[in-house]
């Protein structure tokens, strides 16, 4: 008798486990996500791999081998793809969402870093350091397009809003490239800080901003004259550059000055400065644009901020060494999810409550780097 009450002791505990964790899927399960939809998560890992994480499950649900060195990670705009880079390999991974699996492999030539896709999704873009090379990828055929010669050790191509335009990193003459985006002929090239490694570029595609990650310096840059502005003095070199969506203020993330600088993009003048701990590493940027939500690598935690009052917020603990950040949903996250280098895991916070709060960690192998999140059917 007594081991029939201990039954049925257990079995209510269970049952009532299944449905807390139900009703916790279905507390974070995003209010767009309808049936037929999945919504997945993609980061990369050392040793050439990428796991699949379904955001609805709250689990790692594949592995894929892209190839050795994996960068760029990018979804894409209007495929069910996620896009990357394979440095060492010098070929772009296309991965078929609905399979899980790499779909093709497209030879480049040495040193791909990065993708960009054109304003309709039908181009990627992507250079080749090693041969100082920029080339444009067909996304349907997977056929190369065609090659222009750039400056020397090009590692980002990154198209302009209204797509008319390629901005080309070269990181080994510093300098940035003009090109045209149906021709890919370069139209000027223009002398930028030392080993530049990112460019923002404004809405009305007037202006760009040019950051090295060794140098406390950020250059402007006239698109349309196609000359150096100025260059900007920062507290400390920078990690990230992240562009208000209306391009009214630039936010500069520096870890050695454990900030958050502001750019007046309409002045090209250094505005607040918020202090936000240790090691800030890299934002995420609601698209309202009413908080940011940055990395610190070293106190192992997000901290949201404030933008309209430039105020830090309670931080969300995370695992071990937090860096690159997304969210779920380009439009109301509900998600945000937080790279966690040094404990090897994914973080996913919920961010939709008053509270935002870490809901768990999801181990996705050695060693990641960069995540994105696709939504497809």
């Amino acid at each position: 008798m007594r081991a029939f009450r201990n039954f049925r002791v257990i079995f209510l505990i269970v049952v009532l486990l299944a449905g807390c964790v139900a009703e916790l899927l279905r507390e974070h399960r995003p209010s767009f996500l309808r049936p037929g939809l999945k919504l997945y998560a993609y980061v990369t890992t050392a040793g050439g791999t990428l796991t699949v994480v379904d955001l609805v499950k709250l689990a790692a649900v594949g592995r894929i081998d892209v190839g050795p060195h994996p960068s760029g990670l990018r979804a894409h705009p209007t495929r069910a793809e996620i896009w990357g880079a394979s440095s060492d390999g010098g070929y772009l991974w296309v991965i078929n969402a609905r399979t899980s699996q790499v779909g093709t492999r497209i030879p480049v030539g040495l040193g791909p870093y990065s993708v960009d896709f054109s304003k309709d999704g039908r181009r990627a873009y992507t250079t080749s350091s090693g041969t100082n090379t920029l080339v444009a990828v067909d996304c349907e055929s997977h056929a190369i397009l065609g090659r222009a010669k750039t400056g020397a050790y090009p590692t980002l191509a990154s198209a302009t809003p209204d797509g008319k335009l390629l901005l080309v990193v070269n990181r080994g003459d510093s300098t940035l490239g003009i090109h045209d985006a149906a021709t890919l002929q370069e139209r000027a090239r223009v002398p930028v800080v030392s080993a530049p490694e990112d460019v923002a570029i404004l809405p009305d595609d007037t202006i760009a901003f040019v950051m090295s990650r060794s140098e406390a310096r950020i250059s402007v840059v006239d698109l349309q004259r196609g000359v150096l502005l100025t260059n900007l003095q920062l507290a400390g070199k920078p990690s990230q550059m992240i562009l208000k969506p209306d391009g009214g203020e630039l936010y500069v993330i520096s870890p050695e000055a454990h900030g958050l600088q502001v750019i007046n993009t309409w002045t090209h003048e250094m505005g607040d400065y918020v202090l936000l701990g240790s090691t800030p590493m890299y934002g995420a940027l609601l698209p309202d644009a009413s908080e940011l939500f940055v990395s610190d690598n070293a106190a192992d935690r997000v901290a949201p901020v404030d933008i309209t009052n430039r105020k830090v917020h309670q931080p969300i603990t995370t695992g071990g060494s937090p860096a690159a950040l997304a969210f779920d949903s380009n439009e109301r996250p509900s998600l945000l999810l937080a790279v966690n280098q040094g404990s090897g895991d994914l973080a996913v916070i919920r961010i939709s409550t008053d509270n935002p709060g870490l809901l768990t960690m999801i181990p996705v192998g050695d060693a990641p780097k960069e995540v994105v999140v696709k939504l497809f059917q």
